[in-house]
Parts: C-alpha cells; sequence; structure tokens
C-alpha cells in the first residue's frame, strides 16, 4: 500500500502543470525589478495556451529582425573587387615603406579572390584602376579581350579617354597618378591565375612570354617574391603544352634557357625569391624528361639561398630528394624527404605535395630496410591515397615475393603516375632480404631448398648467394653450411647493449637541432630596420656634439643649460 501510495503521489495531475505557470506569471509580474536603467523595454515571451493559441502569433522578436538588418547578404564578386583594391593600396604601402612583407600579404590573399575571377570583374578592376589608359593597361585588356563575358562597351569607352586626357594634361601642369610595375605585374598574374583555372593553355603561355619580357629590366626588390610567382605560372602553362613530358621534344624544354638566364640575372641582383623559384623550376624541368645528370650538375653549380619562403624550401628538398633516390643514396634521400614533408602543408586544400612527398619517403625508407609507422597511413588526408603503398609495405614486412609481384602488376600504373615505379621495382631484393631475416629469427637451422619454395627462388645455388650476401652485409647474422645445404642462424644479443639506442638518439637530436636551425633561418624581419636605427643614432650623437660646442662656446645662457641656478667658478 505504501508503494501505491508513494506512486500516486508521484504521478501529476494533467492540470497541475497550468497552476504552477499561472503561479509563475503572477510571480514575474509581481517581481518586476526597479532599480535597474535601461530594462524598461523588457519584454517576456510567454508560450500560449490552448485556449489563446491565435493571439499571440503576430510577435515578432526584436533581436532576428535586427540581425537580419545587421547582415544583408553580400556580393562575391564586389567583395572580390574590394579585396583586389585592397591589394593594391598594400602594394604602394610595400613600395613606399620598401617592405616586402606588404607583397608578401597580397600574394597569400589570391586564393581568397580565385574563385570569383572572371574577364569581367578582371577587366573592370583595370577600367578603374588606370584612370589614364597606358601601354600596359592596354596589353593587360588585349590578353582578355577574346574571353566570354568581356565588357568591350566599357572597353570602348575606356580608350576614347585617351585623346581627351592626353588633352587635358596638355592644358593644365598636373600629371596623372603613376601607377607602379608592382600593380602592373600583380594584375598580370591575376590574368596567368584566370588563364590557368579556365584550361586556356595558349593564351596562358604566349601572355606568359610577354609578362617575362616585362620582368626581364626591371630591378626592384619589392618585384622580387611578384616576379618568382610569375615565372612559376609560365613554367605551368609549358609543362601542359603539347607535346608533354616525359617526351624527350616537350614543350618545357624550350624554356630552359630563359630560366636558365633568369637564374644567372637573379643571382647578379641579389634576388633570393626569384633564385629560388627558377632553381626549384629547373629542377623540376630536368626531372620531367629524366635528365637526372643534368639536374645534379646543376644541383652541385647553385647554391640554394638559406632565407628562400617556406614553400620553395619545400620543394626544393621534394626534388633533391628524388634525385638522391635514383642515384641509390638512400640515408641522404631519407633526410631530404623528412624535411619535405615536415615543411609541406597537411590541410585538405593543399594536401597534394604532401602526399607525393609521403609516397616517395616511404619507399625510400623500404629501400632502406626500414617499416614505416602504422601511423602515417590512419592520416585523414592520405588514408585513402596511400593504400596500395600499405598494402606493398606489408608485402614487404611479410617477405611474400608472390605478393610482392601481384602488387606491383596490380598498381603498376598508379605507381607510374607517382614517378616512384622503378624505385619499387629494386625492393624485390630487400623483400627477400627480408624474408631471410624472418626465417633466421624463426628458426635455428632451415635448408636452402625450403628457403627456394618459400621465397619463389630459382634454385638452391641463386638463394645460397643471397644469403651470402645478407650475412656479408649484416642483414642476418647466420651461417652457411655449403656442404650439407643449410643455414644456421646465431643468438641474438641484446639491443641495448649495441650501439643501435646511441645512434637512433643521436639522429632525433640532429633533426631537433637542424629544425631550430631552420627556424631561425626562416623568421623574417624589415628590410634595413638596423639602418633606420643606425640613423637615429647617428642623429643623436649630432645633436649632442653640437649642444657640447654650443656649451663650450658659450653660445648657450646658464638659464638654458641643465641646471639653472649653476653658477660657475
Amino acid at each position: 500500500m505504501s508503494g501505491d501510495k508513494g506512486k500516486r503521489n508521484s504521478v501529476s495531475r494533467p492540470n497541475d502543470h497550468k497552476r504552477k505557470d499561472s503561479k509563475s506569471k503572477s510571480q514575474k509580474d509581481t517581481q518586476k525589478p526597479k532599480d535597474k536603467v535601461g530594462d524598461e523595454e523588457m519584454t517576456v515571451v510567454v508560450p500560449p495556451s490552448k485556449g489563446d493559441a491565435g493571439k499571440n502569433e503576430d510577435v515578432a522578436m526584436n533581436g532576428t529582425d535586427e540581425a537580419k538588418l545587421k547582415d544583408p547578404p553580400v556580393d562575391p564578386k564586389a567583395k572580390a573587387i574590394a579585396d583586389i583594391k585592397a591589394n593594391l593600396t598594400l602594394l604602394e604601402k610595400a613600395v613606399s615603406l620598401f617592405d616586402p612583407r606588404f607583397t608578401l600579404r597580397v600574394l597569400r590573399n589570391i586564393p581568397s579572390v580565385r574563385k570569383q575571377l572572371s574577364a569581367d570583374l578582371l577587366a573592370r578592376v583595370i577600367i578603374e584602376t588606370y584612370t589614364t589608359p597606358t601601354p600596359t593597361s592596354f596589353a593587360l585588356l588585349k590578353a582578355l579581350g577574346d574571353e566570354e563575358g568581356f565588357p568591350r562597351a566599357d572597353a570602348d569607352a575606356w580608350v576614347k579617354k585617351k585623346d581627351s586626357a592626353q588633352s587635358a594634361s596638355k592644358k593644365s601642369d598636373t600629371t596623372p597618378k603613376e601607377i607602379l610595375a608592382e600593380v602592373d605585374v600583380y594584375f598580370s598574374i591575376l590574368i596567368q591565375v584566370y588563364f590557368y583555372d579556365t584550361k586556356n593553355i595558349e593564351s596562358g603561355a604566349e601572355f606568359s612570354e610577354g609578362l617575362i619580357g616585362y620582368l626581364k629590366p626591371l630591378n626592384k626588390r619589392t618585384l622580387d617574391s611578384l616576379a618568382a610567382r610569375a615565372y612559376f605560372y609560365y613554367s605551368l602553362f609549358l609543362e601542359e603544352t603539347d607535346p608533354k613530358p616525359p617526351s624527350p621534344n616537350a614543350a618545357v624544354v624550350s624554356i630552359r634557357k630563359t630560366l636558365l638566364d633568369a637564374l644567372r640575372t637573379a643571382t647578379l641582383r641579389k634576388d633570393q625569391d626569384t633564385q629560388a623559384a627558377v632553381i626549384t623550376l629547373l629542377l623540376r624541368n630536368y626531372l620531367s624528361t629524366s635528365r637526372i645528370t643534368q639536374a645534379d650538375l646543376l644541383i652541385s653549380h647553385t647554391q640554394f639561398p638559406d632565407s628562400a619562403a617556406n614553400n620553395q624550401v619545400a620543394r626544393y628538398l621534394y626534388y633533391l630528394g628524388r634525385i638522391r633516390a635514383i642515384q641509390l643514396n638512400y640515408s641522404e634521400a631519407h633526410d631530404h624527404l623528412i624535411g619535405a614533408t615536415r615543411k609541406a602543408p597537411t590541410s585538405y586544400k593543399a594536401s597534394g605535395f604532401y602526399q607525393a612527398s609521403t609516397k616517395l619517403l616511404i619507399v625510400v625508407e623500404l629501400l632502406m630496410g626500414d617499416i614505416p609507422d602504422r601511423a602515417i597511413f590512419r592520416q585523414p588526408s592520405l588514408e585513402k591515397i596511400l593504400s596500395p603503398y600499405l598494402q606493398l609495405v606489408q608485402a614487404v614486412s611479410s617477405g611474400d615475393v608472390n605478393a610482392f609481384q601481384n602488387l606491383t602488376q596490380k598498381y603498376s600504373s598508379v605507381f607510374r603516375a607517382d614517378s616512384t615505379y622503378t624505385l619499387i621495382l629494386r625492393l624485390r631484393q630487400n623483400v627477400i632480404k627480408t624474408g631471410i631475416r624472418m626465417m633466421s629469427l624463426s628458426y635455428a637451422r632451415i635448408s636452402l631448398r625450403d628457403m627456394c619454395l618459400r621465397l619463389g627462388l630459382e634454385s638452391e645455388e641463386s638463394a645460397e648467394y643471397i644469403v651470402a650476401k645478407a650475412i656479408r652485409d649484416g642483414v642476418i647474422e647466420a651461417t652457411l653450411d655449403h656442404e650439407h645445404g643449410y643455414m644456421r642462424s646465431k643468438d641474438v644479443g641484446d639491443v641495448y647493449s649495441s650501439n643501435e639506442p646511441f645512434d637512433a638518439y643521436s639522429s632525433r637530436i640532429r633533426a631537433c637541432l637542424a629544425l631550430h636551425d631552420e627556424s631561425v633561418k626562416a623568421m623574417r624581419f624589415p628590410m634595413n630596420q638596423h639602418r633606420l636605427e643606425l640613423k637615429k643614432a647617428q642623429e643623436a650623437r649630432e645633436r649632442e656634439r653640437e649642444l657640447a660646442k654650443e656649451i663650450v662656446d658659450g653660445e648657450i645662457d646658464e638659464e638654458d643649460g641643465p641646471g639653472g641656478d649653476f653658477e660657475g667658478i
């Protein structure tokens, strides 16, 4: 009975919530705050009852209306035009203050306006910027003249301004505002980006050749980063032009002389941005047509600038790692590729370079006899794209020669597209060595005949040669019995009593110190800031000398001195 009674008390009646709502409503009305200022227009929204459902339908929230008024929809094209004009202001500031950081900020803002670029938008911004027509503005509009959506009527009206502007300038002594060369190159880069995104390769290549000719006589440090970006798109257009690499007659072969001339000019002018960009473009050019010897000669005869941008350093290390891997120098290739992957962006929008460098790093680690960490394959940006390489690592780590051969045949098109197929073919010997190592750890004694069956080798003699080479290279610790035809494994000693922990710890320390040195080198400071500080210090010294000279000559009165009541002896 007590349980039933408790249940009855715990069950609420259907009209109890109405009574509670009415009580709470009356309490809220009677207990209004009187001392607070600014709460006079405070409104309390009460949920309507069943009978009064239609009375409060017209009540509107003032906050939502104000939010709608505060956040009107923004036209993306108008925002892109405003961003481009703001970048022009940054370029003017970079020239006036001689600070390239503003130019780098302009280049970083290009992806934000890239999706909205069109012939109409670019032509309108050019017409609004160049109030007086110039030869450069004519060339920019001419490049966009054949594109869809080009505002031809506005361009014709703008061209007619030329005669009127010239006559007005003759009558008045005022000269029109001169457009900076940085602005010309910035608009040219936007046109290059537009041509590349619309896959107009022929027009982009032709326009880029004219832009490179325009940049050659200019020697301004504020143009360095802009010129580097222009050379990048110039090479990119030629790579997409038929015939394409790896053909020996590819179109990229024709620009090698232009890039080498640009490298020599940038080195003489100490233009480090263009120098770093052109070196990476030349290495890419040589590798695209398998000119490994020429690429190695370029590396040996040039010095990559230490203060280069992070993205250029990452590209240089990646190409250097590919060259060293092809030359069988796996340890040096591994170090370069580790640096490239650490400097590469890992976001989804720019994960292509990170994926390419990670693929090559996995193959190089396998060639060195190491097994890559499993955590690499679990990264979100790499999990799907590295599926063939994960199966490859599993085949190599298990020492299964048949599985390795099946994988190379199955994913040959993928490996060829990644430019890792020739390196993967070298892994067959590593697979066999891994299999021998697994057998030496599993069996104290195994015949050469059984090894041939497990590894898929042709004869016992080939198995004996491979085992002998593995013992000589230090892969396994065993002995061969030629007469009886078997391999006897030695007892494995304690790893911690060897030098392996010391070597691993030393390599980690070297990597941390190298990362610290690279971080210090990558720090950027305003150009010629030390000269301004020296100039201010020199001016302060001159003022002190003038003041001391006036005191000695007696030109300063006693009251003007540091102590007005001081009387000389």
